[in-house]
Formats: structure tokens, sequence, C-alpha cells
């Protein structure tokens, strides 16, 4: 493995987009003098990490620019919502670096779709890692973003990562309490037998089976199901992850055994430890706000605390949705322009 913090790497090629994205509106081709994406990998662990850098029109690595580190969402990759917002904030000046998580999407790591949020943290601290060392990226003005669940993992590394001079999220999903109650409270009497589950897959991993998955929505549901979910969340992810947004090594699954790390995991133990401006936006009408509203009570010690509501919004439309994202992007300009 390279020695070296990050590596150019060969595009992949995706239908449509040649370097694999697959938002609205993202770049098909570098072009001189305008925003421009660099994929890169580098070491993580004894593996690699997959990532691509956005630098903003007529970018000089000699230059002083602010950075901001982007996490996706659970399930997700750098190619969907992560790059475009990504690709917004290159717009406007910054160096912005979306990545895919260990154990999924492009990055390395075995088994495929380990869940466990400490590797969801360090995910983030190694990409602020590689990010303070990028050309042109001033160390003093690093900003991290985190969307749906990388919004939950972002908002725990930086109660402890001080690097990062302003945190924003999008859309917070606290990955821990979903997966330990069920979303909005609907499976808290079934904990005690998801996680003798989740111990009878992992002791059958580790002797020799393959390891066991949670079902993949987007591949056991139609869109009859789909459309009765009861909640946006899932119904209008079913379409984004299954459709709108969908990419190869994408993929709501995760493995069983997970579990046993996410009962005990919760994004708001130890907000206090925020002591950056702290920005945090929801769609008025997503039903998962409550989450971004307990995490932003509880980050009491953050010096600038704001709650972004974008009208109308629900939790999936922040994604994708131009007069949402703009709000969003606007907001995020706003607050970095500010506080870094």
């Amino acid at each position: 493995m390279s020695d070296t913090p990050y590596e150019e790497r060969e595009f992949v090629s995706v239908e449509g987009n040649p370097f694999g994205l697959v938002y609205k509106g993202a770049i098909t081709e570098n072009v001189d003098g305008a925003v421009n994406i660099h994929a890169i990998k580098y070491p993580y662990r004894d593996f690699y990490a997959v990532a691509n850098v956005y630098t903003p029109a007529g970018y000089d690595p000699a230059g002083s620019y602010p950075a901001v580190v982007v996490a996706h969402p659970n399930g997700g990759m750098k190619d969907q919502v992560a790059g475009n917002y990504a690709q917004k904030l290159a717009e406007n000046g910054y160096i912005a670096l979306a990545f895919d998580a260990a154990y999924q999407g492009e990055s390395g790591g075995e088994p495929r779709c380990l869940d466990r949020p400490a590797n969801r943290v360090e995910d983030i601290h190694r990409a602020c890692d590689i990010i303070m060392q990028y050309p042109g990226v001033d160390r003093n003005r690093v900003a991290a973003l985190g969307i749906c669940g990388g919004g939950g993992y972002t908002f725990k590394a930086a109660q402890t990562d001080k690097r990062f001079k302003a945190v924003a999220t999008l859309s917070l999903f606290n990955s821990g309490e979903v997966r330990r109650e069920g979303f909005r409270g609907s499976q808290v009497d079934s904990i005690q037998d998801r996680l003798a589950a989740a111990c009878r897959a992992r002791q059958d991993a580790a002797e020799g089976q393959a390891p066991a998955l949670t079902p993949n929505m987007c591949e056991t549901a139609t869109p009859e199901q789909a459309d009765a979910m009861p909640y946006d969340l899932y119904r209008e992810g079913y379409y984004y992850y299954g459709r709108d947004a969908a990419k190869a090594g994408s993929t709501f699954s995760y493995t069983v055994s997970s579990l046993m790390e996410l009962a005990a995991w919760d994004a708001r133990q130890g907000a206090e430890l925020i002591n950056v401006p702290l920005l945090m936006m929801m769609g008025s009408h997503a039903d998962t706000g409550y989450m971004t509203i307990d995490c932003y009570e509880a980050a009491v010690n953050a010096p600038v605390r704001e709650i972004f509501e974008i009208p109308g919004a629900t939790h999936i439309q922040t994604y994708w949705k131009p007069e949402y994202v703009k709000q969003a992007t606007d907001k995020l300009v706003e607050f970095f322009g500010n506080n870094l």
C-alpha cells in the first residue's frame, strides 16, 4: 500500500455520467477554469477509501481555500446527495471532499455492508486527515457537513475532532436511536429479540458462514408496497435509492450483527462537547425532524447554534429537489462564510 496520503484514481464509468455521478446537474467533464472533480483514494486501515474532491472554478493549488468534508447518508454513496452538495459548495468557492464510507460503496473493507458507528465516525476523522493535506486547503477553515445518517455521525465526530471549525447537518438521522427503538419508537418492544438475532449472526460468521444481511427495501418491496409505507422517509427513499439516484454499491442492507454496536450508540451522547458553530437543517415536513431537534437541544455549548427549516420539504426532498437544495446551499454558504 502506498505511503502517499491520497492518489488520483481512474474514474468509474457509469451510464449517463463518465464520473459515476447520479445527481442532476452533475459535472460531466473537467473544464479548465470551471469546478472540477478529482477522484482520489487513500490508505484506511489495511485497504483504501475512495473519495471525490471538488475544487472551485479557477482553483490554484498554491492558493488558500476553505474546505468541507461531506458525509453521505446510510446506504448512500459519494455520487448521490453527498456529491450534489459537494459540487454546490465548490461552486461557491470551497474545496469539498465526498467519500464512500469504509466497507461500503467503492471503498474497501470486509465484510461488505458493515455498519458499525465507530467506523462511520472514523471515516469522517480520516477524511479530515486527507482534506487537511490537500493542496490549497486552509487548515484553519475546515468544516464538516453530514447528511441523514452521515449527519448523525458528523454530529458525533465533531464532539472530539477540533479540526472542524464549523459543523452542519442536513436531515440528520440518529442511526443508533432508530436501530435500537425503531423509527419514531415503532420497535421498542422487539430490541431484545433483535439483539439475540444479531448475536447469532455474529457467531455464525465467526464459524465461517457468510455474514447475514438485513433486507434491502429497494429489492424486496414493490412500488405498491412502497407507496403504502407510513413514513415519507422510507416511501420516498425507495424511489430515490431504487430508481432516481440508483447506483451499484448503494444499498439499504447492513450486516445483522452490526446491531450489537448500533443499539448501544447514540449521536446525542457527548453533544455538550461541541464547541464550534453548529447549523442543523431539516425540511419542515420531514418525519425525521425530531432527531435534529433532539441533537440541537443537547448541543448546549455550541457558541452559535441554529436550526434552519426548509419550508415544505420532506427528508428525501432535501437531497434532490432544486428549490430545496438551493435554500440549503445558500444557508450553508452564509453559515460557513460567517463562521470559518
